[in-house]
């Protein structure tokens, strides 16, 4: 188990690697030192900022120097600090850190998408058992035409839907149950945080949700016709053990690989239900900084949201041999 975790984490820091290769040779190599200084300081720098910036970032110097320092390195009399030491670098856009303005944005994202999370994974799993065990019943006629229905479904759509409801027509009839955009902070208003979240968290787990159900159901079918389940049944084992003790164990593997993905990629940024519901979070932050032509803020999104899919999938794949002991890590 530690050797798999060791290999895995291995593999993740040359990803990220191998992210931060693409994203230097995507925005810093560009037709001369004053090109790449103004793409990474805006449209409308000054020249005094651009040479700030091709002094900051050595862009005079060769790629490999900039590249070692864009990480971090001890490079061209330089100290150390950058990628390495999670230092994001500057947006001179908004005359801050990168780290400032992703550390602003993450915990409501963190906050959008844990929440939902747990509501999919309800909502999901449940509606999939439920169809497994009753198969070809009314129920899973039912859960399934849901799932259908949901997963093709545009978020956006759905969240417009939910503020046209749940926000406009109660606040025209005089009731206040949910804000129509925005965030409060846990910090400043526990109550008011949950109550923000409420239709952002249904918004997206909902659409989620359907891809949870089809994958637990079809898991289970194969699952429980296989020789183990029939032997635990003629043991005489409870139904309710055999479902959920060996035959849902056994097929939430492929369940908990979706759940990863889903998790990492959101953590990048939500970025349709942010912009819905006017959530600044990261998928926010994002599309404000491909509008404003802030780079160094794009930058940083996508190493925190590569950095997000890499810790995700290692967490998952940690949890395979918990979750199934067929599963050997080697």
């Amino acid at each position: 188990m530690a050797r798999f975790l060791l290999r895995r984490v291995l593999q993740g820091i040359l990803v990220l690697w191998l992210v931060t290769v693409f994203v230097f040779g995507l925005f810093y190599i560009g037709s001369g030192p004053q090109a790449v200084a103004r793409r990474l300081a805006g449209k409308m720098a000054t020249p005094q900022t651009l040479k700030l910036v091709s002094d900051r970032l050595l862009l005079d110097r060769p790629l490999w120097v900039q590249y070692g320092h864009f990480l971090g390195l001890p490079v061209a009399g330089r100290p150390a600090g950058g990628l390495l030491e999670g230092n994001l670098g500057y947006s001179f856009y908004h005359g801050q850190s990168v780290n400032s303005v992703l550390a602003a944005a993450f915990p409501i994202t963190l906050s959008l998408v844990l929440g939902a999370a747990v509501l999919w994974v309800i909502m999901g799993v449940l509606s999939g058992i439920l169809s497994a065990v009753r198969a070809r019943s009314f129920s899973d006629r039912m859960f399934t035409g849901l799932a259908l229905f949901f997963y093709s479904m545009p978020t956006f759509v759905l969240g417009l839907l939910f503020l046209l409801v749940f926000y406009y027509e109660f606040t025209i009839h005089g009731i206040a149950a949910f804000p129509g955009s925005g965030f409060t902070p846990f910090t400043e208003s526990p109550f008011e945080w949950f109550r923000g979240l409420i239709l952002p968290w249904f918004t997206l787990a909902l659409v989620s949700a359907a891809t949870y159900t089809r994958l637990t159901r079809g898991s289970m079918l194969d699952v429980m016709g296989e020789d183990y389940i029939r032997t635990a049944r003629a043991k005489g084992l409870s139904e309710r053990r055999v479902i959920f003790r060996h035959s849902l164990r056994a097929a939430l593997t492929p369940v908990v690989t979706q759940f990863g993905l889903d998790v990492g990629i959101l953590l990048g940024g939500a970025v349709v239900t942010e912009q819905v519901f006017g959530m600044p979070g990261l998928g926010f932050t994002a599309v404000q900084a491909i509008t404003q032509d802030d780079l160094p803020v794009i930058i940083g999104v996508v190493i925190v949201a590569a950095a997000a899919v890499v810790v995700a999938n290692i967490v998952v794949d940690a949890f395979y041999a918990v979750l199934d002991p067929r599963v050997r890590l080697h």
